[in-house]
Order: C-alpha cells, then sequence, then structure tokens
C-alpha cells in the first residue's frame, strides 16, 4: 500500500477554521488531469492571484522517472480549475513550490534537497516560464517556506527530511542576498508533530500564522498551526493555536488518510480560501 496525493480547495472565515465547501468533496485536483506526463499523484500546493485568474503550482510526482516536476492549472473561481502543463522539469526531484510576488516580479523558492540546496526560481513570463536563480542555502532541506516580516526575509526549514522533526530558521537581507541562521535555531527538535513547515506563513490578526505537518503516526497525518509571538534578528517564540490540528484527514475518498499541506488567502474580512492536500491508500 502506498500514499495517493491529491489537491482540494478548503474554505472559512479564518485560516484556522477551514472546511470542504458544498460541491468539492472529491478535491479540485487529481493526477487523472495531468495530460503531458504520467502523474502518480499530485500534491504540495501553492496558489496566487494574477489578474482575474487564480494560478496554483504543485508538485506532479512522474510515475516513470520517479521524479517531482512542478505543475500549473489555472481557476477564475477556484472551483473549476484547468490544468495546463508542466512549468519546471529538472533532472533532479522538485516540490513544494512555494511562489510569491515581490514588487511585480514573481519568484518561486523550491525544494530541491536531491541538489544539496534551497532554490530560488524567477518567472521570466508568467505562468509558464521559470529561471534558476541561485540557491539560497545548502543543505538537504525539505519544504522550505519563505516570508517577509519587518524588512527581513526569513526561511523556515524542516533540516530532516525523512524523520520530519528538526526546524531550523534562516534569515536574510535581501531575498538574493547572503543568509544566516537563526541564533534560536534550530526551533524544535526530536518533534515529528511540530516541525515539518506545511504551507505558506500568514499574517492574521496582527500575527503570523505558522503551519507544521503532524507527522505521527505516518507522515502527512494532520496539520498544526502556531502564532509567531516574537520573530527578530535575535529571538524567536511562538505557541499552538487553540484551533490546532487545523486540518485531520477527511470524510471523502481523496483525503480520508491524512493532510498535510495549507495554502491560505484573505479574499475578504472574514473569507479566507486554501488549497489543500491529502492522501487516501492504493495498492502498490
Amino acid at each position: 500500500m502506498r500514499q495517493r496525493w491529491s489537491i482540494g480547495l478548503y474554505v472559512g472565515r479564518s485560516p484556522l477554521l477551514l472546511d470542504c465547501p458544498s460541491g468539492l468533496e472529491n478535491g479540485i485536483l487529481h493526477a487523472a488531469e495531468v495530460t503531458d506526463i504520467e502523474a502518480e499523484f499530485v500534491a504540495d500546493p501553492f496558489m496566487i492571484l494574477h489578474g482575474v485568474r487564480w494560478f496554483i503550482f504543485f508538485e506532479v510526482f512522474d510515475a516513470v522517472k520517479r521524479l517531482g516536476s512542478i505543475g500549473l492549472a489555472h481557476s477564475r473561481d477556484l472551483r473549476q480549475w484547468r490544468y495546463e502543463q508542466i512549468v519546471i522539469r529538472e533532472a533532479f526531484h522538485l516540490s513544494y513550490p512555494h511562489v510569491f510576488n515581490v514588487e511585480g516580479t514573481y519568484y518561486m523558492v523550491v525544494e530541491t534537497l536531491a541538489r544539496g540546496c534551497v532554490s530560488l526560481y524567477r518567472a521570466d513570463c508568467f505562468p509558464t516560464v521559470w529561471s534558476s536563480v541561485n540557491s539560497l542555502i545548502l543543505g538537504k532541506y525539505a519544504d522550505p517556506t519563505i516570508v517577509e516580516h519587518n524588512g527581513r526575509w526569513w526561511l523556515f526549514v524542516c533540516a530532516s527530511p525523512y524523520e520530519h522533526d528538526v526546524l531550523r530558521l534562516f534569515s536574510a537581507e535581501n531575498l538574493e542576498g547572503y543568509w544566516s541562521e537563526h541564533p534560536a535555531s534550530p526551533l524544535r527538535t526530536e518533534d515529528a508533530r511540530r516541525s515539518r513547515p506545511a504551507g505558506r506563513v500568514i499574517a492574521f490578526e496582527g500575527k503570523l500564522i505558522r503551519y507544521a505537518q503532524d507527522c505521527v503516526p505516518v507522515y502527512g497525518s494532520k496539520v498544526r498551526a502556531f502564532s509567531i509571538d516574537t520573530l527578530t534578528d535575535r529571538e524567536y517564540a511562538e505557541h499552538e493555536v487553540p484551533q490546532s490540528p487545523v486540518l485531520r484527514p477527511g470524510a471523502e475518498a481523496w483525503n480520508q488518510g491524512g493532510m498535510h499541506h495549507v495554502d491560505a488567502h484573505c479574499l475578504s474580512p472574514g473569507d479566507w480560501a486554501a488549497c489543500v492536500d491529502g492522501w487516501s491508500l492504493i495498492e502498490s
């Protein structure tokens, strides 16, 4: 038996209270929608609004080459999604395409642990043409999650990609500049419930919210949420919110095994939408 991942959409009045809306019980993107390669699963979705359309970038696992590439789909209403194509393909595994906009330029931080670094890509022609810019930090790190806060860039990474239990933090004055490890890093050790990043860090009610994968009893069981109380160049503190875990195994076939990723966006006050992923067991 193995995990088969698919992508869904959740909504709610806050990024801590999310659930599947009616009519989308079967998720929004599955491996069967991928048309340009033979896909085994899709996972790690990040979405961004450009003009009047939402674009979602995600890992597509190639069933033949046994490597992840970055796929693209779009939607005007967040409910009906159309798969477009693979937009980034390398000779090594790619996943976790954390897309973001800096003053009109689109960037993507991608997990490239097989390459031994965290890679930054830039859109030459959004959304389909991307080029590698540089390596932000060296090392085999999983699920690199970037956020700009108080004039600095911050990068959360899982330093134990197969145990899922160590969280490290790096920062830099400039996105493409020199990155250094935070004095409080590692922020968590020997904690597979709260260490591995699970999606975009977001601002909510004056605080930053960090999502983390709960990998107990298995990888991708649930998603927990933490409010960051202190984030400076010397100190870090957070606490788990009362609503945590915010994602659990769902009631439908596509996510009944567990969930491990959320990318939440505020559409209007009290109206949030998030792309998520989940898995079910299938025969190997």
